[in-house]
């Protein structure tokens, strides 16, 4: 891709998008332009991926052939009221906050813009990341080719309307810290059972990442799967009884619609 793309804040998600787009070879570090509020977030950057920085937004805004806005929901307003008037027409805006809807954005801008939403999630770090891309109206085809192979660089993607956002966004987005909880309480008990506390991570961690590929893999339903595991009279059987008996799967499902509803009313969606 021989584009400068660019990146306003340069937090725990852009570093794992620029490390993808670097190590997938989707564009080279010369070309990768960040901007931080911190001189020892910007040194890391430099030295981490060898990119440029600048503690200028607006440097950013310029140079930038996609731009993306890596700062939290909170700071869009201020940090688009600071560079909406170095954007030309021709750059991409790609949105990766929560609640930021494409008509909000482009409202801050105060003018129609190219503009993508999409919704990253925490395992991008690793490069296992499952996003959610969302085009504006104004938006080519080739705009949406290039974010998809940003986004492919570090993980998988789907693109969606606007209004699964919220719904799928939640899923994906929140559905890890669920993960790591039930992954903690499994190693607690394991701990508990009088296994260390390292190898019990270890072995929950691995399980976890095994039997999510297993439904990746084989596209079995999840129930099927998970009969397969229960033999009659068997330790798992045991072990499922016990989760239904204490509501595991409706909490699962509470907890998700939790979040799915703070996010539609973050997004003025409620």
């Amino acid at each position: 891709m021989n584009k400068i793309v660019g990146f306003i804040g340069f937090g725990n998600m852009a570093r794992a998008m620029a490390g993808g787009i670097i190590d997938g070879g989707v564009a080279d570090k010369k070309n990768i332009i960040a901007s931080a509020s911190t001189d020892k977030t910007l040194k890391n950057a430099q030295d981490t991926y060898g990119i440029n920085v600048t503690m200028d937004n607006k440097e950013v805004a310029k140079k930038s052939d996609i731009l993306f806005l890596a700062v939290k929901p909170n700071a869009y307003h201020i940090v688009i009221n600071e560079i909406k008037d170095c954007v030309s027409d021709d750059t991409l805006i790609v949105t990766i906050a929560a609640g930021q809807t494409l008509e909000n954005v482009e409202k801050m801008f105060g003018k129609k813009i190219r503009l993508i939403r999409t919704m990253p999630n925490t395992p991008a770090m690793v490069m296992e990341g499952m996003s959610l891309i969302c085009p504006g109206e104004n938006a080519d085809f080739e705009d949406l080719e290039d974010v998809l192979r940003i986004f492919g660089s570090f993980g998988k993607s789907e693109v969606v309307e606007e209004a699964l956002i919220d719904t799928a966004g939640s899923l994906s987005g929140c559905g890890p810290a669920f993960v790591y909880v039930f992954i903690e309480a499994l190693a607690d008990a394991a701990v508990e059972s009088g296994v260390k506390r390292e190898m019990a991570y270890k072995l929950a961690s691995q399980m976890v990442l095994g039997a999510a590929k297993m439904v990746l893999k084989t596209k079995e339903h999840p129930g099927k799967l998970k009969d397969n595991v229960c033999s009659p009279g068997g330790t798992t059987i045991k072990g499922i009884n016990a989760l239904e008996y204490s509501g595991f799967r409706g909490n699962v499902i509470d907890a998700l619609l939790s979040s799915i509803e703070k996010s539609k009313e973050m997004s003025g969606n409620k």
